[in-house]
């Protein structure tokens, strides 16, 4: 293949990277339900518990992921991005109906589905975005998967601060936002988005990091412009329509990379016969054998990484770091602690999100449109960070990545502490902290799966590994804290109920916080298990490029 070409396909992945940062900047809205769930609770004259059961039913369509996980390996990468993006559609246009009056309430298992719908449309674009995406750039699984999950952690925050400028936080216009928004850019994706060849020279492996580190700068910037805004207090209607101008703007800026790879693919495509007539035989010999090194290493980044004792011709069972079925992964306890240890941080920071709402109000906090965006904002820091940081601890010193995920484990208990003392001031460092530590769990835990159990069953293992999303959901949202805040609140005409003080949700807090603690355990326990699988990798790296700076050196 010619210089031409690869560059050419290297143009067309990093456009696909492109649309698939877009996707994910619109698929965090199963984040967004304390906006508008308020609206749903009076218009239905809904309790806690009965508003509590709707957000699960929303998380439990995540459950049904485990469709699109079995379709990945199956169905194209377009036809997975319009599942997904229909199935939202009719989800989010259902409850905009509704709480825009537009037509009367649903009963209650009604509104369930249809919550329930968009929920599962989320999983169709994650799932379609972020098997294709690792696949093509396996060599940095730590940043892709930082990048991705970060932009799902800025979408509520871009979704509460457009709605916010543009129509005061009008919920009913905020869920046509969620519904119509999503279709159009992954109807943009489709073009776009899809596996290619893999590159397997040293240059272009530099060249996908200095490309990451653009794609970090631009997501950092646009996570300090909407959090600049949410303490900016302007009703302002042209202030306002400048800052959304601005952020599209922002949001469309990683053009550029692509865009400045087709140009030098256009350029070599001009001197690429005279530089194959110029190139020695013997220099072309020298790069084949290098690629053919290369390309071997590449294989071997796939295959185990265990210890080599462990490998035998014939074995009943792949070891961890072979490619794993689901039902194969589940007979380890490598599975079960990366599982429950997952189930620990995501279920209670759903918990958060999804009772914000209530939590601000019995907090004295009448609008939670500014701890919904500090919990999305630093939910991408913790995300975008832990995919870079441990990326490059893992090639610096073979530092295990679940050992991230449990110093934010740590972490996140004292933020529910802190929330549970109801000091001043509390809601907004809590919300950073739980924002933050939510944000390294789901960004750590992607690559530290494929590591474990490889990439070739990695759609139905990620799917299964979510599944924790709808259980979390319902353990320590719908029934740990939706009946105890149903037994401090008041009730109130109509049939719902309320509760303001700091003991509405002290013991929710305390019960979340030694549920991190013990997943802070699981995580330890990984980490040290994991350690032999992470310094074979970080080994095998290193002599990689010791191999690539003596055949430099030579020639």
């Amino acid at each position: 293949m010619g210089y031409h070409e690869t560059y050419s396909l290297n143009a067309w992945k990093w456009l696909g990277f492109v649309s698939a940062v877009w996707v994910q900047a619109i698929s965090g809205n199963n984040y967004t339900f304390s906006n508008y769930s308020d609206a749903i609770k009076t218009l239905m004259n809904l309790t806690q518990l009965e508003l509590n059961n709707l957000s699960v039913a929303k998380d439990i369509g995540k459950a049904f992921g485990l469709l699109a996980g079995l379709a990945s390996d199956r169905l194209p990468t377009p036809v997975i991005l319009l599942i997904g993006a229909i199935e939202g559609l009719i989800g989010y246009g259902v409850q905009w109906l509704v709480v825009s009056q537009k037509i009367q309430p649903l009963p209650y298992w009604q509104m369930c589905i249809f919550l329930c719908m968009g929920g599962n449309s989320t999983t169709w674009m994650n799932t379609a975005v972020l098997v294709t995406c690792i696949r093509n750039f396996r060599r940095n699984r730590g940043p892709v998967s930082g990048i991705l999950k970060g932009y799902v952690g800025l979408s509520t925050a871009i979704f509460t601060d457009i709605c916010s400028a543009l129509f005061s936080d009008n919920p009913a216009k905020f869920l046509i936002m969620l519904s119509v928004i999503p279709f159009a850019v992954c109807l943009t994706a489709v073009f776009f988005l899809r596996e290619t060849p893999q590159s397997v020279s040293v240059a272009a492996e530099k060249e996908e990091a200095r490309y990451f580190a653009i794609f970090n700068i631009v997501a950092v910037v646009v996570a300090f412009y909407l959090l600049a805004y949410d303490f900016i207090d302007s009703t302002n209607q042209v202030f306002s329509l400048v800052f959304v101008i601005i952020l599209l703007v922002l949001l469309a800026s990683p053009l550029a990379v692509p865009v400045y790879s087709f140009c030098k693919s256009w350029r070599l495509a001009r001197f690429e016969p005279d530089v194959e007539r110029r190139e020695p035989l013997l220099e072309q010999e020298a790069n084949a054998a290098a690629e053919a090194t290369e390309r071997n290493e590449v294989i071997n980044d796939e295959m185990p990484v265990a210890v080599e004792e462990e490998v035998v011709e014939e074995k009943s069972r792949p070891v961890i770091g072979e490619d794993h079925t689901i039902f194969e992964a589940m007979r380890t306890w490598d599975f079960w602690l990366l599982f429950v240890s997952f189930l620990c941080g995501v279920g209670t920071g759903l918990a958060v999100m999804n009772n914000m709402a209530q939590i601000g109000l019995a907090l004295g906090h009448a609008d939670v449109s500014i701890f919904v965006s500090l919990i999305s904002i630093w939910g991408f820091f913790g995300r975008i960070t832990s995919g870079s940081v441990s990326e490059y601890f893992l090639k610096k010193a073979g530092t295990p990545r679940p050992l991230w995920n449990a110093a934010s484990q740590i972490l996140m208990a004292v933020g529910f502490l802190l929330m549970a003392l109801a000091m001043p001031g509390c809601l907004y460092i809590g919300s950073i902290i739980v924002g933050a530590c939510y944000g390294v769990r789901l960004a750590v835990s992607v690559p530290i799966a494929s590591e474990l159990f490889g990439l070739k069953y990695y759609g139905l293992l990620y799917n299964v590994l979510i599944l924790n999303l709808p259980i979390g959901s319902f353990l320590f949202s719908g029934l740990l804290a939706g009946y105890l805040y149903d037994a401090e609140a008041t009730p109130t005409p109509g049939g719902g109920n309320t509760c303001v003080g700091s003991h509405c949700y002290r013991l929710v807090f305390i019960i979340m916080a030694l549920a991190s603690i013990l997943g802070f355990g699981f995580d330890v326990l990984l980490t040290i298990r994991s350690k032999n699988i992470y310094t074979k990798i970080f080994t095998r790296r290193k002599s990689k490029k010791r191999s690539t700076t003596t055949e430099s050196n030579g020639q």
